[in-house]
């Protein structure tokens, strides 16, 4: 599924309906270049568990849990991860496979530890269709 975003608006309506069909052990790979709307996504995506407290990047801390929605949401932000194996002392795999929704950005740099299946958000600009302009790839589904 391939939809086109014009304002921010839009992405993050675009994840909040993706976190209201979301179930339990989803995992979502959230990929996209820096500055590209991921947070945007992931505040709707959040909003959609019916999450209500602020909802920003893990960049340093690497995850950020949510308990206040109608899932667990474990938040991922793996872009500052040197080495995979320190997932291991995160406990990922109580996110991953556990009774939470999961959503990791820059997955690619985990690869090797990802489960089989796991739904892929790609978020791209196309700065000739304008600043605000993101189209997003959603495989998976």
């Amino acid at each position: 599924m391939v939809i086109d975003s014009w304002k921010p608006e839009e992405t993050f309506e675009l994840g909040k309906k993706l976190g209201e069909a979301a179930d339990q052990s989803s995992v979502y790979c959230l990929n996209g270049d820096l500055g590209v709307g991921k947070t945007v996504f992931t505040q709707g995506f959040a909003a959609g568990l019916g999450i209500t407290e602020p909802v920003n990047s893990p960049t340093f801390t690497i995850v950020q849990q949510y308990d206040d929605g109608r899932l667990p949401f474990y938040h991922f932000d793996v872009y500052r991860i040197g080495d995979v194996s320190e997932m291991d002392e995160i406990g990922y795999e109580d996110c991953f496979y556990g009774e939470g929704v999961t959503l990791i950005e820059w997955s690619e740099l985990i690869r090797e530890i990802l489960p089989d299946h796991v739904i892929t958000v790609t978020i791209e600009k196309d700065m000739e269709k304008g600043f605000d302009y993101r189209k997003i790839t959603v495989e998976g589904m």
